[in-house]
Parts: structure tokens; sequence; C-alpha cells
């Protein structure tokens, strides 16, 4: 139940009684999503770690936080499929592009394209909301393809980092619609 209404226009307004459909899932709530509680990112390179909002096995997809305290790199990838960025904390950008994002900037990223994202020195530490659809392609040096990052590989580092750390490797089941 939510908080209850004072003097909102719509206090009296009555709540539909069937919410889901019968074989829909419950929504996945997370209080605090950017949360200083390091615990909850997971490493995802040696600078940058990744908080799991919401995880889809079946399409290949899922919403995270990605944060660095410090100056941070995620290697060079290319995205088959679209992704959104909201930058809530901290200054990154691409290495390829002539845009550096701070708090409250919006990042479409078309499919097909190709970039090194680095993290800044800033005095709040890098935080952005991310949805990602398909993998990540580990690009080398000149841009061709080495290697991939899926759902399933970002599933298991998960479990074995909230494993390590005493949430419980089930902890990011919870989070799969």
């Amino acid at each position: 139940m939510p908080e209850a209404p004072n003097s909102e226009f719509w206090k009296d307004l009555k709540p539909i009684s069937t919410v889901f459909q019968p074989d829909a899932l419950p929504e996945v709530y997370i209080g605090n999503a950017a949360t200083d509680d390091e615990r909850y990112y997971v490493p995802f390179t040696e600078t940058v770690s990744s908080r799991p909002l919401w995880i889809s096995p079946t399409q290949n997809k899922w919403c995270d936080i990605l944060m660095s305290k410090g100056p941070g790199l995620v290697n060079r990838h290319y995205h088959p499929h679209e992704v959104f960025a909201y930058t809530i904390s901290g200054k990154w950008g691409y290495l390829e592009h002539d845009w550096t994002a701070t708090a409250g900037d919006f990042v479409y990223e078309t499919p097909g394209e190709g970039h090194t994202l680095v993290a800044y020195e800033h005095p709040d530490p890098m935080k952005v909301f991310f949805q990602v659809t398909g993998p990540l392609i580990w690009l080398d040096e000149d841009g061709q393809p080495d290697g991939y990052f899926d759902v399933h590989q970002y599933i298991s580092l998960c479990r074995t980092h909230y494993e390590k750390v005493g949430i419980g490797a089930n902890y990011v089941d919870t989070l799969f619609r």
C-alpha cells in the first residue's frame, strides 16, 4: 500500500482491484537504487562496478547502475542493440565522442555503436543508470571483435559476487522478469 494521501486532488480515488493479468509477474521495486552500499555493486572491471536492478534472461536485457568511485574504464565494446543511459552523478563519456556527461544528462546509444567508456576524476562517484539490450561485443585496439559479455555472463558474475559478500547468490533471481 502506498503512502496515504493528504490533500492531493486524487485522495478519494479507489485503486483498481485486478492489478496484474493472470500470468504477469509483480513489478521490481528497489528503494534507494543508487545506494552507497558497495555490496550491491558487482565488480565489472577493475575500476567499474554494476548494480543490477532488473534482468531479463529471455530477452538478453538488463538495467543497472554503473558506478566508478574515481577514474574508471569499461573496455572498448560494441552494441548490436540500443542502449539508454541517464547520469545520476559524477562525470563520464566515450573516448570516441565529443561530449562528457554529468548529473542529469541522458544518452541514447544507437545500435551499431562502438566506444570506450571512461569515468573521470570527480568529487562525486560516477553513477549512471543504463538499460542494455543484447550483448556487449568486446573490441581489440583495432576495433575488431574480441569476445562478448551477455546477460548470462552478467547473471553468473552477480551470483558469484552476491554469494561472496553475504547477500546470497539467489538475490539476483529476484530481479528476473
